[in-house]
């Protein structure tokens, strides 16, 4: 996979969101993380954190491991890591103020001097007018990626309207969207499209749609953290005889599906232990016969849960 921002980028990218929920400094709960954050970054696939995840243990964790790296292996693994700056979650600010704070928070967790690429992550509860204006999150993430502080710059979210206004701004040179292009919502084509056209690097985030398409119609609960509808249930299961007639696994047609869009240059897929970073290689490399696709594009538009056109647009 080459990108003119990141021209060694892997298409598959490991998420990290959970890493290191609830442990404590010391702890074997810790340790275990460390572990996988180990694996994780021995894999020789991209690695995407953000300051608020886990309260920020994702990041305290990774930093950890980096620390038990050899020096060759931890360089490597520093150039494939990816973070986000975040709003102050007690106050919701996320001004240029915050965006450097955010930034500074993680580089100390990280134990890193610096890190080559950086998202803005969920502006929803900032006015975009706020974040495009003089002393905005916009202009400071620019004035990093200008001063070498990072070298390359992303806005990461999921409301497509929301997003769409930084994309236009044609300061950024990556875009990550979660949930919106998978097999059952398509409601991200006309952004991603933008967005390649603007010579952005395109990474596609949740491709089962939260455990939906990762656990199938029956055990399934949720998509883009919404409760499924029996519609969405019904037509997942019709998608789900599809996979059944020529032998391949849902989640498996769910994950590649991302992985063949052309729109698509890294899809980021949630790691939680070195056993799901084996299983999500394996859905990866699954062979899946042309048929599928045609048969499920003829099972018609999904019944979607997403609704952003009727969300508050700030």
């Amino acid at each position: 996979m080459t990108s003119a921002h990141i021209p060694d980028l892997t298409p598959l990218t490991l998420g990290t969101s959970p890493l290191g929920q609830g442990t404590t400094p010391g702890s074997a709960e810790e340790a275990a993380a460390v572990e996988t954050a180990i694996a994780l970054l021995r894999s020789g696939h991209f690695v995407d954190t953000a300051n608020m995840y886990a309260d920020g243990r994702s990041e305290e964790v990774i930093g950890i491991a980096l620390g038990e790296l050899s020096a060759e292996e931890r360089e490597d693994a520093a150039g494939r890591l990816i973070t986000k700056v975040d709003r102050d979650l007690e106050t919701g600010i996320l001004d240029g103020d915050r965006v450097r704070r955010s930034y500074e928070e993680s580089l100390t967790r990280l134990g890193l001097d610096r890190v080559r690429y950086l998202h803005l992550h969920d502006p929803y509860r900032t006015p975009f007018a706020e974040a495009s204006a003089p002393g905005g999150s916009i202009e400071a993430m620019v004035a990093l990626r200008e001063a070498g502080a990072t070298d390359v710059i992303g806005i990461a979210a999921g409301k497509v309207p929301v997003v769409s206004q930084y994309v236009a701004t044609g300061a950024f040179d990556l875009l990550l969207l979660h949930n919106r292009l998978t097999l059952v919502d398509q409601s991200a084509t006309g952004l991603m499209t933008e967005a390649k056209n603007r010579g952005m690097t395109v990474f596609n985030a949740a491709p089962f749609g939260g455990d939906l398409l990762a656990k199938g119609s029956a055990a399934g609960t949720s998509y883009a953290y919404r409760p499924v509808t029996d519609e969405l249930r019904a037509w997942t299961a019709r998608a789900e005889e599809v996979c059944a007639r020529h032998g391949v696994a849902l989640n498996a047609v769910a994950l590649q599906f991302s992985l063949r869009s052309l729109l698509v240059d890294s899809t980021v897929v949630g790691i939680s232990s070195p056993a799901r970073l084996e299983e999500a290689r394996a859905l990866a490399a699954a062979a899946i016969p042309d048929a599928v696709w045609g048969e499920i594009e003829a099972l018609g538009a999904a019944p979607t849960t997403v609704r952003d056109e009727w969300e508050e647009v700030l």
